[in-house]
């Protein structure tokens, strides 16, 4: 199995997935910078430019993010990233992921899980997607693209959160 690379330049349709750069911040933030966005996400007040910063910060550090690029414009309209790699378990999680208001409901979000998921099993069999527990949201965009719901719900002290989450899977396709 190749040597992961969790930050490589992801090409669709509609978006660009490329590492997260430093020079991003101004317009990450721009875009991240509406209430809405995180209103049912258990870091719902990630939209105050301090809080923001500590997820950006997170994601720089993590060598693991991507700036999402809407192709036509070239905008930024949100971020993903991998998250805790785990080679013995054969595991991976997408997530950390916000995408602007106007591509809720479009195909933008299946588009970006498509090229993460497919990147992702060159590595690991399953990949992993936490999501807040009262987040219907992100659960339902998660059983859209095929997700199945693990049992239970898990905390976690990632950037401080420890509000209960559910996890969903993925499993790679057999070949």
């Amino acid at each position: 199995m190749p040597t992961p690379d969790f930050q490589p330049t992801l090409e669709g349709e509609t978006v660009i997935l490329r590492p997260l750069r430093a020079e991003d911040w101004h317009e990450m933030f721009a875009a991240a910078s509406d209430p809405l966005i995180w209103e049912l996400h258990p870091a719902n007040d990630r939209y105050k430019e301090s809080v923001f910063r500590g997820y950006f910060d997170g994601a720089m550090t993590s060598q693991m993010a991507f700036a999402i690029i809407e192709r036509a414009s070239g905008k930024i309209i949100g971020s993903s990233r991998y998250h805790d790699y785990d080679a013995a378990l054969g595991e991976v999680e997408i997530g950390w992921t916000f995408i602007v208001r106007a591509y809720w409901g479009g195909s933008a979000n299946a588009e970006i899980k498509r090229l993460m998921l497919a990147h992702a099993f060159r590595f690991v069999p399953t990949v992993i997607f936490w999501v807040g527990e009262s987040n219907w949201r992100s659960q339902r965009a998660m059983e859209k693209i095929g997700g199945k719901r693990r049992e239970g719900l898990y905390t976690r002290a990632v950037s401080g959160l420890d509000k209960k989450q559910v996890i969903f899977e993925i499993k790679r396709p057999p070949a």
